[in-house]
């Protein structure tokens, strides 16, 4: 059973950062493809930054040049570095992870951004 845990959520003000971090259970060399989602309140769920088993990162615009995804492997941990937060990256964010055609997910942490 893979379980994904995140953490690092919590309430900043505008221009503020927040580390994320995404704990699996296992070795994350098992995934194929890592990632953190987002999903504000009324919207869609939306991607967010993604990194490969090697080491090949994608992001969406909205966060490109502020956001920073990483992974440790040693430590089974993906992180999510968020720099220069605006209100409209409030949101839920959720580690995803993909073996093959399965994905697993974790919980969601809350971010929030208000002064």
């Amino acid at each position: 059973q893979v379980q994904l845990v995140e953490s690092g959520g919590g309430l900043v003000q505008p221009g503020g950062s927040l580390r994320l971090s995404c704990a699996a259970s296992g070795s994350i060399s098992n995934f194929n493809v890592m990632g953190w989602h987002r999903q504000a309140p009324g919207k869609q769920r939306e991607l967010v930054a993604t990194i490969t088993s090697g080491g090949t990162t994608n992001y969406a615009d909205s966060v490109k040049g502020r956001f920073t995804i990483s992974r440790d492997n040693a430590r089974s941990t993906v992180y999510l570095q968020m720099n220069s937060l605006q209100p409209e990256d409030t949101a839920a964010y959720y580690c995803k992870a993909i073996r093959f055609t399965v994905q697993y997910w974790g919980q969601g942490t809350q971010v929030t951004i208000s002064s």
